[in-house]
């Protein structure tokens, strides 16, 4: 009997299936060892992880550790990514295998799977180091900074390597939000007579900018645009005809997935992720975590038979895209395994997502849509000075990848039809409107618009999005509102107290961080080095962050702590200041902005 180990008990049953009785196969449901929950789990000079199995490791090593016993040979088919590779190290260190066969395949069907077996390898060592930093590093600045934050704060609170930093960015924006001033400023739009066979009513908009004084965004005249919106004729200065095409969308890799079901479908990154898991283990998709925009050959191929079955329009050539800075590009972009099975899912969520999934890799190798374009620019005169307008009318001609997505994207069309206008010509306007506008605030970020700035700034990556956001949002550190983000005044405190006294705060510093493990998981990188950087870095920070927020007892000189407790289900909260040294000092203080406030009249019974 040959043993096959996957990640998910929800892949076994199908696996089985492919392989027959020569095999048995077994889950490790996830991760089977892990630092320890309650200490650090490492330490200079060496940094080496202590590794403990998890709660639910233990069962699950004495089960396979009883079928390793009894087989000729061990396959480890954890998933293709890093940390599939650092779980199939840990399956062999702890399983105690003497040469196991690392096999790995993107989609679960039984072709794939079987050319897995055909094609073994040895577990990839630098995805694994790259693994262990990336976790090293997290429990490091973890469980460095974060007793203090509680500390200061009030606990249990926590701060994290890339949590604190996304966490920085929805506190900045909801700053910018709170210190917005509007401005009132104005447009004009005129609506025409007849001419030259356009038929009445289309329109034209006014140009300000040069009305604009230098440096100046927004034109503030009212009394002005009111002049301009009484304009009545004016002349066509240019006119051109133009065709404008538009490529489709790439298929989907793990951040835009996420982002576009957030949108269409309303879906949380973290649901997102779930049922895209479901469906891949259904054996319906490719693999989900990935940073790869493009098709492999095959799946190219399938798409343009395909095509030329329905009818829909293909270019002359297969389409590929340009992956964004520091992607890992290990695997194909999400797509369906089986391009003419339309609908896959059990529940209506997974439907809708598989859906989604097929119809943007189907379209992203038809052909381009093409809009017919016409665009006149005309001038008048006010107060001596020129005044231009511009009118465009556009129309789809050809829909090309739009015969799959149009419906879900925007239909492209203007208020005006094609205009047909002669250079030199005089326009008649029926009359004109004064556009009361107001400057809008920077818009908070939903959870898509998060995780498209998390991906544009290099912050952690695709996988560990979802988690992110889970991370902010469940500790009460942002809070949606009506489908925004807003930071809560817990995790403004947070970000105030670590930002400018930690590095790992500052977003470029987070961002070649990521880089320096992406170089680790090439061979190319120093896990040591690395972690000892860090370290020092993080003593140093600590030893002035501690200077500046300490606050020893008046008492016995030991640390005073933040205590916190929010008033709940009929029982009294509390906040105040209690000595570390507790219950040999019982001192106690009230709280003042996060501070102890050491006046005798305000002192807190404890």
């Amino acid at each position: 009997m040959k043993l096959l180990i996957v990640e998910s008990p929800g892949k076994v049953k199908k696996i089985q299936g492919f392989l027959g009785p020569e095999f048995r196969v077994m889950a490790s449901v996830g991760h089977v060892r892990d630092l320890p929950e309650k200490e650090m789990g490492l330490a200079p000079p060496d940094f080496k992880p202590q590794y403990v199995p998890t709660a639910r490791g233990k069962k699950v090593l004495a089960d396979l550790g009883a079928a390793v016993k009894i087989a000729e040979k061990v396959y480890l088919a954890t998933d293709p990514d890093r940390e599939g590779e650092a779980i199939a190290w840990h399956l062999a260190e702890a399983l105690g295998l003497q040469d196991p066969q690392r096999v790995t395949f993107t989609e679960i069907t039984e072709k794939a799977v079987k050319a897995a077996l055909e094609n073994p390898r040895p577990i990839d060592l630098n995805l694994v180091r790259a693994q262990e930093a990336r976790r090293s590093l997290d429990r490091l600045v973890g469980y460095t900074v974060s007793p203090e934050v509680s500390r200061l704060l009030g606990g249990p609170l926590s701060a994290g390597r890339v949590q604190s930093p996304a966490l920085r960015l929805v506190s900045e924006r909801e700053a910018a939000v709170r210190e917005f001033k509007s401005a009132t400023h104005y447009g004009v739009e005129l609506t025409f007579e007849a001419m030259d066979g356009v038929t009445e009513g289309w329109k034209a908009q006014w140009d300000s900018r040069d009305w604009l004084p230098e440096g100046v965004e927004y034109f503030q005249d009212q009394a002005t645009a009111e002049k301009i919106a009484a304009l009545k004729t004016l002349t066509v200065v240019s006119f051109q005809e133009t065709e404008s095409r538009t490529a489709p969308p790439a298929p989907f890799t793990t951040s835009t997935l996420q982002q576009a079901a957030s949108n269409r479908l309303k879906s949380s990154p973290q649901k997102t992720m779930e049922l895209a898991q479901a469906l891949y283990e259904l054996g319906a998709i490719s693999y989900i975590r990935t940073d790869s925009p493009n098709l492999s050959e095959e799946a190219i191929s399938h798409i343009r038979s395909l095509a030329v079955e329905k009818g829909w329009p293909l270019p002359p050539q297969p389409r590929t895209w340009k992956s964004k800075a520091g992607a890992q590009e290990a695997h194909e972009a999400i797509r369906p395994t089986h391009f003419d099975v339309e609908e896959a899912g059990r529940s209506d969520a997974e439907k809708n997502l598989y859906r989604l999934i097929r119809l943007r890799a189907l379209a992203s190798q038809l052909a381009d849509a093409v809009h017919a374009v016409t665009t006149a620019r005309l001038e008048g005169e006010v107060d001596a000075k020129k005044v231009s307008f511009t009118s465009q009318g556009r129309k789809l001609i050809q829909p090309g990848w739009r015969v799959l997505l149009d419906s879900e994207e925007e239909d492209g069309e203007s208020g005006n039809t094609l205009l047909k206008l002669r250079e030199g010509a005089q326009a008649v306007a029926a009359g004109g409107q004064v556009l009361v506008k107001k400057s809008a605030a920077p818009p908070r970020w939903n959870e898509a618009g998060l995780i498209r700035e998390l991906e544009k700034r290099g912050l952690g990556r695709p996988s560990t999005y979802a988690a992110i956001l889970q991370n902010i949002t469940g500790r009460s550190y942002a809070k949606a509102e009506q489908g925004r983000l807003v930071s809560t005044p817990l995790g403004d405190k947070v970000v105030r107290l670590l930002a400018g006294r930690f590095a790992f705060m500052d977003v470029e510093f987070t961002r070649q961080m990521e880089a320096r493990l992406d170089e680790i998981a090439a061979g190319r990188g120093d896990y040591l080095a690395l972690l000892r950087e860090t370290h020092e870095t993080l003593e140093r920070e600590m030893r002035e962050f501690l200077k500046a927020h300490s606050h020893p007892c008046p008492q016995c000189g030991k640390p005073l702590r933040h205590m916190v407790k929010k008033e709940a289900k009929g029982l009294k909260g509390y906040d105040f200041w209690g000595c570390s040294g507790y219950p040999e000092c019982k001192a106690t203080y009230s709280n003042q902005d996060d501070r102890p406030d050491f006046s005798p009249k305000t002192k807190a019974a404890a």
